[in-house]
């Protein structure tokens, strides 16, 4: 291979029981936050996916940014998500890693060359996550994105600590 597939890590996440609780521990004791908070479901992203078929799923996520990287906590809130099934085989911890690619279809192409499959993904606010299944491969779950061009985040559901500025948030 010329170069390598992923240019940048992008985002660390982990799956917990209770999204509030630790988003508490990590701000409150830690001083890791702000947070921003979204319910990811049917009505929030559209063409969801669990195992190269389509399937809803919901889950509530709370990001920040710790340094270049962005920390992502992740609530399962049905029992067929990956996350659910993380939680059900691993208990909480890290889950996936995020990493940028130059050329989103060129690296689906390059996955699926290789024999992966989507394990998970959906398109949220025109943004394209895709979770790849390549834990035998690379010991983990890679996540690479395809955002819209000029992309903005929206205006979370929650914020935590309560009112708090979300710098990346316009």
């Amino acid at each position: 291979m010329e170069k390598p597939i992923f240019t940048d890590v992008l985002q660390v996440a982990v799956v917990v029981k209770n999204l509030d609780e630790t988003v508490r521990k990590y701000a409150d004791e830690y001083g890791i936050g702000p947070w921003a908070i979204y319910d990811f479901n049917p009505e929030t992203v559209r063409d969801m996916i669990i195992r190269d078929k389509k399937e809803d799923y919901a889950m509530r996520i709370a990001l920040c940014n710790i340094g270049k990287v962005q920390w992502e906590l992740i609530e399962p809130k049905d029992d067929k998500s990956i996350y659910a099934e993380f939680l059900r085989t691993h208990g909480e911890g890290l889950h996936h890693v995020a990493f940028a690619v130059e050329d989103y279809d060129e690296a689906m192409k390059f996955f699926r060359s290789k024999g992966h499959k989507i394990l998970q993904g959906g398109t949220w606010c025109d943004f394209i996550y895709t979770y790849l299944t390549t834990e035998d491969d690379l010991k983990f779950i890679a996540e690479i994105y395809k955002p819209p061009e000029n992309f903005k985040w929206p205006k979370p559901d929650a914020v935590y600590p309560p009112n708090a500025e979300i710098p990346w948030i316009e």
